[in-house]
């Protein structure tokens, strides 16, 4: 059975980045990728450099095209279900029913959604709904705006979004969560807050139209930023003994390197700082340090 250098797990901006880094450092690379990416259901890409408003599905399609230029790189369109062995000597098997065999590991599993507890909220997610101001607050400049949060959460958005508009209202969906000094803040600021759940969320062809609340108001907007609820993408890191944070991150060092020797993490699945860019980014310098550790371990094996 042939040993890879390395297997990515995941093929979205970190895992192809981070093929991309090692198929031009001559490895041996395996990426395994169930092309069931968190942002299949956006129409764009923004904030990209070079990329900006490409749809998801090309832009993997021109990663992959130019990453095949690397002869050491492949791609199986599996999922991978278990992991097991050390530094030297991982064994992933997939859900096809293959086991291959590397190295090291780059963990690139990103995030995924929790099922949308708001009525109407599915149909209009990555249309007019949206979860990250600096990806999409520019489609949305100006307009009126429903913010979907509690707590810090709702009042730290109310702060970034005037950026992009001023016209916005804050819908808690139940009890608000914040403390009266958050809820002076936002009456001081002018910022309406209503905290009765939220009945459904109207929309036409996927464009918000209004939030109607179980007291019977109907807040009109046509644009809403929400707060999401996200797990991690596999619980492979977990089982494999990686430290995890509280937020279902994996913990690494700057350079993506977990607790576990050989094992790497890239991407959404170590961060809450979800960009496709910065995302590419640390595909990119883990991708370099395992290559790195690769390169040392080597040069220790040679005899001068």
């Amino acid at each position: 059975m042939k040993t890879y250098d390395c297997i990515i797990i995941g093929g979205g901006p970190a895992g192809l980045s981070g093929a991309l880094a090692l198929g031009r450092a001559r490895k041996d690379v395996l990426v395994l990728d169930d092309a069931r990416p968190r942002n299949a259901v956006t129409h764009e890409m923004h904030g990209f450099l070079s990329r900006d408003r490409i749809k998801p599905s090309e832009f993997r399609r021109i990663a992959k095209e130019q990453i095949s230029e690397y002869p050491s790189v492949e791609f199986a369109a599996e999922t991978a279900v278990s992991i097991e062995g050390s530094d030297g000597q991982f064994q992933i098997t997939t859900e096809q029913g293959q086991t291959y065999t590397s190295r090291k590991v780059l963990f690139a599993i990103g995030k995924k959604d929790l099922p949308l507890p708001i009525p109407g909220l599915t149909e209009v997610y990555g249309k007019s709904a949206f979860v990250c101001p600096y990806c999409d607050g520019w489609e949305l400049r100006d307009q009126e705006l429903v913010i979907i949060a509690k707590g810090a959460g709702a009042v730290h958005l109310a702060k970034m979004i005037p950026g992009w508009s001023s016209r916005y209202t804050i819908c808690t969906n139940g009890p608000d969560e914040m403390t009266e000094e958050e809820r002076e803040e936002l009456r001081r600021h002018g910022v309406s807050v209503f905290d009765a759940p939220i009945r459904s969320i109207l929309s036409n062809d996927g464009m918000v139209e209004r939030v109607e609340l179980e007291d019977g108001t109907a807040v009109p907007c046509t644009g809403i930023f929400f707060a999401p609820q996200l797990t991690i993408g596999s619980e492979l890191p977990a089982s494999i003994g990686c430290e995890m944070k509280e937020t279902g991150s994996v913990v690494t060092d700057m350079l993506g390197r977990t607790n576990v020797p050989g094992v790497y993490c890239a991407g959404d699945a170590g961060t809450e700082m979800y960009q496709a860019i910065a995302a590419a980014s640390t595909g990119a310098v883990a991708a370099m340090s395992l290559n790195g550790e690769l390169l040392m371990e080597r040069w220790n094996r040679s005899n001068p």
